[in-house]
């Protein structure tokens, strides 16, 4: 949406983000084949209902025989990837702008690691943080042909493929608005 990204590349650009995240869960996949195939091939791929994040995060606790602190509404997860990809997009359009002098000396990796840990840690809980569509659709493709079940069961699956995208856009537009036009301001 900004920054003079050329239109031609956004479509290559976004297969090959889902190529590498498809190839990224085939690593996950033959690392940990024999346990995974021993558990029944569960859903570790990607966020929402039916995944290993969400037993193991808001899950039961055997041992107590209780619930954790329970489920969250679509609703709820919609506005966790909104916000936690706009939140990532500030950190990411942060560390590479030209007036972050102490950031163009190698610390914005640091910066984008550190957004992404912030909103993992913060706002992970109800969707599982894909904050990119990529993030959570490679992995749900590799997961459909390696044979885990109900990937695409439920209508969740368009959750964290089409509210980061719209998150992304407020992010960007945002830091433009409120940042970059009161650098411009002062200027």
């Amino acid at each position: 949406m900004k920054r003079g990204f050329s239109w031609g590349k956004v479509v290559p650009y976004i297969i090959a983000q889902i190529v590498g995240a498809f190839l990224g869960a085939l690593g996950v996949f033959l690392t940990y084949h024999d346990g995974l195939v021993a558990a029944g091939l569960p859903n570790v791929w990607c966020t929402g209902p039916g995944s290993i994040f969400a037993t193991t995060f808001w899950g039961t606790t055997a041992a107590a025989g209780t619930t954790a602190a329970g489920s969250y509404s679509i609703l709820n997860a919609c506005l966790t990837e909104f916000f936690g990809t706009a939140v990532l997009l500030w950190g990411i359009l942060a560390s590479g702008d030209s007036k972050n002098l102490g950031l163009m000396h190698n610390l914005g990796p640091f910066l984008v690691g550190g957004t992404v840990l912030a909103v993992g840690l913060s706002l992970g809980g109800p969707s599982g943080y894909a904050i990119n569509p990529a993030r959570d659709f490679g992995p749900r493709l590799f997961g459909l042909i390696s044979g885990t079940q109900n990937l695409f069961s439920t209508g969740y699956w368009l959750v964290p493929l089409l509210v980061p995208i719209i998150g992304g856009v407020f992010g960007a537009f945002t830091y433009d608005w409120f940042v970059s036009a009161a650098v411009k301001d002062k200027a």
